[in-house]
């Protein structure tokens, strides 16, 4: 089981995410390209940490949108994603290679990621813009969505994901951020939802019967409260289930 983070989410003077405490327990990376977060030297940074910790790099392409955080839904075309998440790889791709590393896959950031988990055009145009810029990147995506189909049609690896700090609805999706418990703040609740996705195949829902799924990588979100210590936790007890836990690969 992979478990990876969003981050590299700082830009300019503000700072957004404890990477730093979250890189030495997971395996994978999602690092912002600088349009819903980001900048520039903040993704030197978040590389060559990632590195130093032996963390997989991935891109996080987002909406252009630094005051919604990339968490608001914009009306874009196909052609406009595609134009936006090549963009994006291209930055993390260069970052990536000045610093002696390459990167293992992509996931959509935010809104993005949301739109194209329910609309098939999108989720097209991502796992081609994936593909065109590189056909050994990892396309990562929620369970059970068109992104995981599109990704597979257009001869992409992919990886199902799932999330340690999210709840969900009894038809498998997200809880809305607006929603009250969304988010998921207790540690033992986030250990045991991440339990319940690896060991039973399934996650309780906040409107109705357990839903089953089968993930291959978890989710934290950098820019949560209890990143660090949902980090450590989660870590911690799949080293103690026995369960291996390791990076994404081409």
């Amino acid at each position: 089981m992979d478990l990876n983070c969003d981050m590299g989410e700082s830009f300019g003077a503000y700072r957004i995410g404890a990477d730093e405490k979250v890189l030495p327990y997971v395996t994978s990376a999602n690092i912002a390209c600088g349009f819903h977060a980001g900048d520039p030297a903040v993704m030197r940074r978040t590389v060559t940490a990632a590195v130093q910790h032996h963390v997989a790099i991935g891109a996080h392409p987002g909406l252009p949108d630094l005051p919604g955080f990339g968490r608001r839904a914009m009306q874009i075309t196909p052609d406009e994603a595609y134009d936006m998440v090549v963009y994006q790889i291209g930055a993390l791709q260069a970052v990536a290679r000045a610093a002696g590393a390459a990167l293992v896959h992509v996931k959509p950031h935010g809104a993005l990621y949301n739109m194209a988990a329910a609309d098939g055009d999108l989720a097209g145009a991502i796992a081609d813009a994936v593909r065109r810029v590189d056909p050994q990147l990892v396309l990562v995506g929620l369970c059970g969505s068109p992104m995981l189909t599109a990704g597979e049609r257009a001869g992409l690896r992919v990886a199902a994901e799932a999330f340690a700090d999210r709840s969900y609805r009894a038809d498998g999706s997200l809880t809305p951020r607006s929603e009250p418990n969304a988010l998921i703040v207790d540690t033992a609740a986030a250990v045991e939802q991440v339990l319940d996705i690896v060991l039973r195949q399934r996650v309780r829902t906040i409107d109705g019967p357990d839903f089953p799924l089968r993930a291959d990588t978890i989710c934290l979100h950098g820019d949560g409260r209890h990143a660090a210590e949902f980090a450590r936790a989660i870590r911690q007890r799949l080293d103690a289930e026995g369960i291996p836990v390791a990076a994404l690969r081409p």
